[in-house]
């Protein structure tokens, strides 16, 4: 028997009647259509075996490859716009080449490899464990799922808020295509794939793709803008004071598959994928600073003392003045920085980019055992090696400097035994266990001056093992014909363990830190999850679906401490979600209509505090700990409409209400006044998004067709810190893009013009906020209008 719906979840299944009522009554309305002008049948594997999406009783979003290139989409990060309760942020500096996510409210926006992910990442059923390295370009692929709601059964750990999986298309023995794109800041894009045979059953496929821009931000030479202010010039006038362009693109990546048709009953798959992303850091630009600056920040000589605030840049602006100079403070104590500076006598000026490396490798056996049994195996290795730096204060200042490298290793291995028992295969089951091994080491250089205890350069070198195994069981069970019962159950333990390090440039213990360096905590856990599903097919074009499902995001230790103290455990997050929804396809499929409406009790969400005096009075503080409980609940709608010949737009709507039901007293509420209190809502999590797209084919006989196509997304009000403040609120935009297509008769050729940003709204992708640690707050705009240029050939 299923959990019952909590009273709180009635209020908001309008929108399912809504949309049953729409669909119920309008079935016989439309006229016959053409071929091309139905919606087309895309094929999912959430539940472990091909489906159509609108038999799959999930919320789900598909997305083809085609419909990806239609809408100018080039990184994954870009997907969430048309995806409702979706948020995908490509990270700032400080967090290097990172892709936060978070679906309904649940996600992870800290890089740092000891903390888990909120949303799963899959490429061809493989786990990426880790949100470094996952800003993918949307290489040569056949489709995007993003399943939405804890996918705790089907997915596992860490896919909390939901699952995101990228599915590459496969050898197939021919076909393919090149193409080139020209566009604004001499953006060039070069991409292309061959598929051939390389004998009667062995089949190659090989992508590539190389994207070159330059930057959008510039970073000035404040003594060069402000030669009266006293500060030292990098370049001269004639230079134009310009330092460099931070926000720019230099990406390739190739992927190779071999794909192997031993027989009708046993295909062998073999992929080996490599990715290099080297640039400069991520755009920022200050928003906001105090006026007064600890004294350890100003090493400028001869210079007089400079409020940040002299360096925040108008609102619009597309500059910032970072100079990422940290000198040597030679100075013992805050008064004698006062007192008297002295010249610094040797200076750190880390290499200014970004620069990530990453390979991996993946075999796929695919055993037809018997008629209704089959064996799956996905076996992988990842590997990575990031290098990225940050001067979170975008002055000539040595406020927070950061840079260092982060190297990653993991093997996977997960089998699934897939069967079918009883007439018409009535009931059909999967049988699983999956295995992880990973280890990261942080290697970073941080000099924190705005601390008040006068923090000079340290060095952690920060290894963390983990290993998860898991083993679960998924069933679909037809208890009448249009009846079927889904569950699920999965079972995990995992471990970690972490020895922190902290050492001078030198190599010796660093002696404020010297109670952590060598410091070795573990964490070991297990959860056990479960998922029960009701769906009913009332026709053959209209399905409904009930659902209670769990999903937690592991727990481990707070990985940034600056005292033995904060080197405190955290337990896992964990979400029991309720869902209700409606899947229909209406108007002889010309018009589907996806409705969810849900609630969730979340538990245990995890915050990292920047006030924490209870470890340690005077220290900067990251503390990682479990905030405390929340009700969310939200509506979600998508559609897609071909109401005439050659016509189709397609469209979403999410709202989302969260809500704190308790406050752990140590991390808010009224005794901590600077962490999360009643009313507040957790990072990156706005109440409203819809999205809007329209294209028109336009036949031109035997010169092919035309396809103006026409896309907005709105993004409402959001808070990039848990801890809501004015210092990182970002404010709501609406962003429209354009495209126009022609294609060649036969489909050979195909040339598209693309302007982004249409309406030039300035607007913000992320914000890092450390008002409170350092009296600063950085906004990362998003790119402004871009037009380019692509041509295509196919083959």
């Amino acid at each position: 028997m299923m959990t019952s719906i909590p009273v709180k979840f009635r209020g908001t299944r309008a929108a399912v009647r809504v949309a049953l009522g729409l669909t119920i009554c309008s079935t016989t309305l439309a006229q016959e259509p053409a071929a091309q002008d139905v919606l087309q049948e895309v094929t999912v594997t959430a539940q472990f075996r091909e489906q159509s999406v609108q038999d799959t009783p999930l919320s789900i979003t598909a997305i083809s490859g085609d419909i990806l290139e239609s809408r100018s989409q080039r990184n994954l990060s870009e997907v969430a716009n048309q995806a409702p309760n979706v948020t995908l942020k490509p990270q700032g500096a400080a967090f290097g080449p990172s892709l936060g996510a978070s679906i309904r409210g649940v996600g992870q926006f800290d890089f740092n490899p000891a903390l888990e992910p909120g949303v799963g990442l899959y490429v061809d059923d493989v786990y990426y464990a880790t949100l470094t390295g996952s800003i993918l370009d949307l290489l040569d692929l056949d489709r995007v799922e993003i399943l939405r709601g804890p996918q705790g059964t089907l997915a596992g750990k860490n896919s909390i808020g939901g699952a995101m999986k990228l599915f590459s298309k496969k050898p197939s023995g021919e076909g393919g295509y090149l193409s080139a794109t020209y566009g604004t800041r001499d953006r060039v894009d070069l991409r292309g794939s061959a598929d051939f045979a390389l004998g009667e059953k062995l089949f190659a496929r090989l992508s590539g793709v190389s994207k070159k821009q330059n930057g959008y931000i510039q970073r000035r030479d404040y003594g060069c803008d402000h030669p009266e202010s006293g500060v030292p010039l990098l370049v001269s006038v004639s230079q134009g004071c310009v330092l460099g362009y931070d926000g720019n693109v230099d990406y390739s990546a190739v992927r190779g598959m071999l794909r192997f048709e031993a027989s009708d009953n046993l295909a062998i798959t073999g992929a080996v994928d490599y990715t290099h992303d080297v640039r400069n850091p991520a755009g920022a630009v200050l928003v906001q600073a105090t006026s007064t600056v600890n004294p350890n920040v100003q090493p400028l000589q001869g210079v007089t003392t400079l409020p940040g605030a002299a360096f925040v840049v108008p609102r619009g602006s597309y500059y910032n003045y970072a100079t990422y100079y940290n000198p040597k403070n030679t100075f013992t104590n805050l008064a004698g920085a006062a007192a008297g500076r002295t010249t610094p006598t040797d200076e750190t000026r880390p290499a200014q980019d970004v620069d990530f490396s990453g390979w991996g490798a993946s075999g796929h056996i695919d055993w037809k055992l018997s008629e209704n049994l089959s064996l799956l195996s996905v076996s992988a290795f990842r590997e990575y090696t990031s290098y990225f730096a940050n001067d979170n204060d975008l002055s000539p200042l040595a406020s927070s400097l950061g840079y260092g490298t982060l190297q990653f290793h993991s093997f996977s291995q997960e089998i699934r035994l897939n069967g079918a028992l009883f007439n018409g295969d009535r009931l059909q089951y999967t049988v699983g266990a999956f295995y992880m091994d990973q280890k990261s080491v942080y290697a970073t250089t941080q000099d924190l001056r705005y601390s008040a205890t006068g923090l000079t350069a340290f060095q952690g070198d920060d290894p963390v093992n983990a290993d998860t195994k898991a083993a679960f069981v998924n069933t679909s069970f037809k208890l009448t014909d249009p009846l079927t019962l889904n569950l699920g159950v999965r079972y995990t333990d995992e471990h970690k363990d972490y020895t922190f390090t902290r050492k001078t440039r030198t190599g010796v213990t660093y002696a404020p830190l010297a109670a952590i360096d060598g410091l070795r905590s573990d964490y070991n856990g297990n959860k056990l999850d479960y998922r029960a599903n009701l769906q009913y097919a009332w026709t053959d074009q209209i399905m409904t679906y009930g659902q209670v499902a769990t999903g937690f995001k592991g727990g481990g230790i707070s990985p940034r401490p600056f005292s033995a103290a904060q080197a405190v455990p955290f337990d896992p997050e964990t979400l029991k979600s309720y869902e209700i929804g409606a899947k229909s396809d209406l108007f002889d499929r010309r018009m589907r209509v996806n409705a969810s409406v849900f609630f969730s009790d979340y538990t245990n969400l995890l915050l990292t505090l920047s006030s924490c005096p209870q470890y340690g009075v005077g220290l900067p503080c990251a503390v990682v700990t479990n905030a405390g409980d929340a009700e969310i609940k939200g509506a979600e709608l998508e559609t897609e409409i071909h109401p005439i010949e050659h016509l189709a737009i397609d469209g979403s709507v999410s709202y989302l209400k969260f809500k704190y039901t308790s406050i752990n007293p140590a991390a808010g509420g009224p005794t901590r006044p600077t962490g999360p209190q009643f009313g507040m809502v957790p990072a990156y999590t706005p109440t409203r998004k819809w999205s809007v797209g329209v294209q028109y084919e336009i036949p031109l006989g035997t010169f092919g067709t035309l396809t103006p196509r026409l896309d907005a997304s709105y993004q409402g009000d959001l808070y990039s810190n848990g801890a809501n403040a004015a210092t990182n609120r970002i404010g709501s935009y609406t962003i429209g893009n354009a495209r126009l297509t022609w294609r060649s008769s036969e489909g050979s050729w195909e040339s598209a013009l693309e302007v982004t940003n249409v309406n030039d709204q300035y607007y913000f992708l992320t914000r890092f906020d450390q008002f409170t640690l350092t009296g600063l707050t950085d906004g990362q705009p998003g790119r402004p209008r871009e037009w380019a240029l692509t041509i295509k050939r196919k083959f």
